[in-house]
């Protein structure tokens, strides 16, 4: 096809809206490497005293299901388990394990919510990742799988990529975190969960740099490869396409024969003594990105969120004034995605601080003015009597009402957009909140006003 007339780098479609943004999970556990000791037992297989058994051996070479139980269950209780969630496996078998694990721990009732798609799954394996890839239908959730799914997967709703196996090749590794980039409605961003220090990849001046140039196939000759484009041509010997001659069998350099009989290398499965997976740990750290497409640790993104909040407002009143009216939240909520904190990476460091209950504006004081976060409640509970004391007795049943959604739901609920919903859920019908609470403009009204009020 000739040079590239122009490149577009995976860092410059994130920036520019058309690749999905993403962060990373980095998981460590005691158990990441395995030294056998004598309290262990071998249940197949023969151990080599003294070895370190690393990350390319597992599922390989040595096989302790508590290890993967573990890690299953590690991200099963991170993710949101309704979104779609591709995981990497070792081998077609280790992704057989994992798929009856996640079904083991799943909170879905359905039989189908996590299945294997593999070379070995024929047709019905491309049936599930069919449906899978249909953006209207939920079930199957999670697909396992070895190599397979590493291209060729469209599907645009994938929330989280799960490593469970080395991704030594920076070709392959683009492919699979390309799983994820699709963009799709409500889809701010993906997470990738990596057990295997994948994350090492984002430091190699390859990971977004010029594309890599395609190798010449071995057998066509061509880059890309046109082996499967390219008529097959006529055997010389037999005239037949394809060729039917017979050929001699290739004998085993090992023991000689032909098929081989060489006694296959059985894999070494472990148990850990009784105790000994209540006593496996594991660290978690989240890397942010940058605009400029680098890895950030959490302080790093803080320090940065920051540096680059003075240029929204310039005092605590100012940020008050701004988070309490809905247009002008909503337009400063716009400003702080743009520079690359969206409400996820907001919420992220709502959790880093141990404020999970509390609004997006305390995360913001609190790094911008260091005040301590309040929870939603504590603030509803501070302000209620203010906010009602402006309001006759229909309007606070049904102001009431949202600073319980607000309390349950977080800030989203007091946008204006949300103002309809609300009235359907407490009211059924718009027009039937309207007979009730005395007209729309009042209603309205009185859902702008009283968020001054619970932001004083």
């Amino acid at each position: 096809f000739g040079e590239p007339v122009y490149i577009y780098s995976l860092k410059e479609g994130i920036n520019d809206g058309y690749l999905t943004p993403f962060k990373v999970k980095q998981i460590a556990t005691t158990l990441d490497d395995y030294v056998y000791t004598s309290d262990d037992q071998i249940v197949e297989g023969e151990i080599e005293q003294g070895k370190r058994y690393e990350e390319e051996d597992f599922n390989r070479v040595i096989e302790i299901m508590e290890r993967e139980k573990y890690r299953v269950k590690l991200f099963m209780d991170t993710i949101e388990q309704s979104q779609k969630t591709l995981v990497f496996c070792a081998t077609q078998v280790h992704a057989l394990a994992v798929r009856d694990l996640i079904n083991q721990m799943k909170i879905s009732k359905e039989p189908n919510y996590c299945v294997r798609v593999t070379a070995n799954d024929g047709e019905l394996g491309e049936q599930h990742l069919r449906t899978f890839q249909d953006n209207e239908k939920s079930i199957p959730t999670i697909l396992t799988t070895s190599q397979k799914l590493s291209t060729g997967v469209d599907a645009r709703d994938i929330r989280n990529i799960v490593l469970m196996r080395p991704v030594n090749s920076m070709i392959e590794f683009k492919q699979i975190i390309g799983r994820g980039t699709r963009l799709f409605d409500g889809k701010d961003y993906f997470t990738v969960y990596d057990f295997v220090k994948a994350y090492e990849h984002f430091s190699d001046p390859e990971w977004d740099g010029e594309p890599i140039e395609p190798e010449l196939c071995e057998r066509c000759g061509n880059a890309p490869c046109t082996c499967e484009t390219t008529e097959p041509k006529e055997c010389p010997v037999c005239d037949r396409t394809p060729c039917v001659c017979i050929r001699e069998p290739v004998i085993c350099y090992k023991c000689g024969e032909y098929p081989c009989i060489c006694k296959k290398k059985v894999k070494i499965k472990v148990k850990l003594a009784d105790g000994k997976e209540r006593t496996i740990q594991h660290m978690m750290a989240t890397t942010f990105w940058s605009p400029e497409g680098k890895p950030m640790s959490a302080a790093e993104f803080i320090e940065r969120l920051f540096g680059d909040l003075p240029e929204l407002f310039k005092d605590e009143d100012e940020l008050r004034a701004l988070w309490s009216q809905p247009d002008t939240r909503k337009a400063l909520l716009e400003s702080l995605a743009e520079k690359g904190y969206g409400d996820e990476q907001l919420s992220e460091i709502r959790s880093m601080i141990d404020a999970e209950n509390s609004d997006l504006f305390d995360v913001l004081a609190y790094i911008a003015f260091a005040l301590s976060p309040i929870t939603r409640e504590e603030r509803v509970d501070t302000h209620k009597e203010q906010i009602f004391s402006h309001y006759d007795d229909r309007l606070k049943g049904f102001l009431d009402f949202v600073l319980v959604q607000y309390v349950k739901e977080g800030v989203g609920e007091l946008d204006q957009d949300k103002l309809p919903d609300l009235l359907e859920l407490k009211y059924h019908a718009v027009s039937d909140a309207a007979a009730e609470l005395g007209g729309v403009a009042q209603i309205r009204d009185a859902f702008i006003g009283f968020q001054r009020h619970l932001y004083d």
